[in-house]
């Protein structure tokens, strides 16, 4: 038997699940195993990504885990972080420009 630890976090709450598992056990099987998706309506343990200490693993079903390991179960993105990016900079110059059109 190995220890290892499933994680799931929400911007306000997360779940960190400490479980004995056989050696071999899968990263999916873990997941299985912690329940925690019953903790997390949100999760769907079969489409999620997962990784293991913030690694991505292809895939889940048959990545195995090592003593220690950490699962992690991934929510989708709300937003693409290169368009996230690109607004937040257009919003900067357009401030800036405010800015410099008010002071002369």
């Amino acid at each position: 038997m190995i220890t290892v630890e499933v994680a799931y976090a929400l911007p306000h709450e997360q779940k960190i699940v400490a479980l004995q598992v056989e050696e071999g056990c899968t990263v999916y099987e873990a997941v299985i195993k912690s329940r925690i998706a019953e903790m997390f309506s949100q999760i769907d343990v079969e489409n999620d990504p997962m990784g293991i200490f913030g690694k991505a693993v292809r895939d889940p079903k048959t990545t195995v885990l090592n003593a220690g390991d950490r699962v992690e179960i991934y929510r989708p993105l709300i937003a693409d972080p290169k368009e996230a990016r690109a607004k937040r900079a257009a919003k900067m110059k357009a401030q800036k420009e405010k800015e410099k059109s008010a002071e002369g």
